[in-house]
């Protein structure tokens, strides 16, 4: 009796992929064997110290380091949109929300009216950039990057300076703009909090990658209470996810919600970290 078989889709290939990169800079290692990938519709955030190198790491993805050593594969016209940890603007400089967003590509008004109420300043088109809360500013640079209809939206640390309310609503909105849109989110922090219930995976650098996987069970890696200690337990449950990873998102994105464990990478902790 002859059995059909019917054969697995093959997984989809990812936004964008490091192979083993290496970055120094003036004869210090800041990156060292660094793999990661980023598959369509997964939110990850990497974790890790000061001088871990997740600002390199960023700039890497980015395009504007080259690795001394590995590689990075993008997939074809990959649409990237970046919201940096900080961006500075001449108070005395006159530039209106709707100027600031119309940088480097006009949008029209209403384009531009409908994404700032999306983000939650609705209305700001005329207001100067440099009279903008804390808030207000970072969810206009959010409000720009996804102006450019990104496949994979990258955040540094876009929380610094705000309050716990301000944090929790603005990672709350990361969430609702992945879902809507499909795309994929790779958050930076230093700061255990941002490692919010809605992580996929949570990749622990520190000038390496330490351990990856599932919040709880990095949580629980050794790599991970070696870096952080046990008493970042509480802050870091705040954000906890405790759903099943069901976001109902299809088929076709590449990456299995229900992985649980830690992946632990065994290396070398002495050398000098920059970035």
């Amino acid at each position: 009796m002859n059995v059909a078989v019917q054969a697995k889709a093959p997984a989809a290939a990812p936004l964008i992929r490091t192979r083993q990169i290496d970055i120094g800079y003036a004869g210090l290692v800041a990156l060292k064997g660094v793999s990661l990938q980023i598959a369509k519709g997964e939110i990850v955030t990497v974790i890790g110290p000061n001088g871990s190198g997740k600002s390199t790491l960023i700039k890497a993805l980015l395009g504007l380091i080259e690795p001394q050593g590995g590689s990075i594969e993008r997939a074809p016209g990959l649409t990237i949109g970046y919201v940096p940890q900080n961006l500075a603007i001449d108070a005395n400089l006159p530039m209106t929300v709707a100027r600031f967003l119309s940088l480097p590509v006009r949008h029209s008004a209403g384009t531009t009216a409908a994404m700032l109420e999306r983000v939650g300043v609705p209305g700001a088109q005329s207001k100067q950039m440099a009279d903008l809360s804390g808030g207000q500013f970072q969810r206009v640079l959010l409000a720009r990057a996804l102006l450019a209809n990104p496949q994979i939206l990258i955040l540094d640390e876009p929380t610094q300076g705000l309050d716990q309310p301000g944090i929790a609503a603005f990672y709350k909105l990361i969430e609702e703009v992945r879902k809507e849109r499909g795309c994929a989110v790779l958050m930076v922090s230093h700061d255990l909090h941002v490692v919010m219930r809605a992580t996929d995976r949570v990749i622990c650098l520190n000038g390496h990658v330490c351990c990856e996987g599932a919040p709880d069970a990095v949580l629980e890696a050794p790599e991970y209470r070696a870096l952080f200690g046990d008493g970042t337990r509480g802050a870091f449950a705040l954000y906890q996810h405790h759903h099943d990873h069901s976001h109902d998102q299809g088929e076709g994105h590449g990456h299995d919600h229900g992985h649980q464990h830690a992946h632990y990478h065994d290396h070398d902790h002495d050398n000098d970290h920059a970035g």
